[in-house]
């Protein structure tokens, strides 16, 4: 076996570096989303965290900002047509780009369908389905030709491994998070938008620190260089999977 030489691996891992990108995270204020947007950060790039929580965004982009990152808060309700254009102009203003959206904020409501509570199952499929689909519409129209940024880009979408295990609403929706992921790269290249979709499958320790680092590992990827080729992907980072 050839082992890559020193300068090799100094290439390679150059090329993860978000240095000059503009990203933006929703979900952002808290949990995973707060620890995506701190490795992108961490990678070089410029990153609004978009989120409900007013107060824990601020805090959150804040803290960004301490590291030496440009950050900003930006509001954001993702299941809103409206706020969705709100948030990728307060975006595009502040940090005077987007190419890198990542579509975090989702509701984990998993439960039995003979106890299906509708209204539950309806906020969910807003938030996972509807929110994501509206992030994937206003990426596009940014980065394709023409649009606010106009320079292509990456869409990085969160769903589950869930998507392929029987967790009745929680795992639907997670499922149509993949098959959005899908349509939307298919859309992107068929109409040269010159945007990369792709998704993430954390697995059910997503909350732990070191499940969270390796998730943050392949949306960093998945938003660089490195992945010019890939789109259309799903990429599980199950902890579980590897035992």
């Amino acid at each position: 076996m050839l082992w890559p030489s020193r300068r090799e691996e100094e290439v390679s891992m150059g090329r993860h570096d978000l240095s000059g990108r503009a990203a933006l995270v929703t979900g952002g204020a808290r949990g995973l989303g707060a620890g995506l947007a701190a490795a992108l950060a961490g990678a070089g790039a410029a990153v609004v965290v978009a989120d409900t929580r007013e107060d824990l965004g601020r805090d959150t982009a804040d803290a960004l900002k301490q590291t030496g990152a440009k950050a900003a808060f930006v509001p954001l309700d993702v299941t809103d047509d409206t706020s969705w254009a709100d948030a990728v102009t307060a975006t595009v203003g502040e940090l005077g780009g987007l190419d890198t959206v990542v579509n975090t904020a989702g509701l984990e409501l998993s439960g039995l369908l003979a106890d299906l509570d509708p209204a539950r199952l309806r906020r969910m499929l807003e938030v996972n389905v509807l929110g994501t689909a509206l992030g994937i519409k206003h990426a596009f129209r940014a980065m394709r030709p023409g649009g606010a940024a106009g320079h292509g880009g990456a869409v990085v979408n969160i769903a589950s491994v869930a998507a392929a295990v029987g967790l009745a609403g929680h795992a639907a929706t997670r499922s149509a998070v993949d098959r959005l992921t899908r349509v939307a790269a298919l859309e992107a290249r068929q109409f040269g938008y010159g945007v990369r979709v792709n998704c993430v499958y954390p697995g059910q320790a997503a909350d732990e620190i070191g499940a969270g680092t390796d998730i943050a590992d392949a949306v960093v990827f998945l938003a660089s260089d490195a992945a010019r080729f890939v789109t259309g992907a799903g990429l599980p980072v199950d902890d579980d999977a590897a035992r």
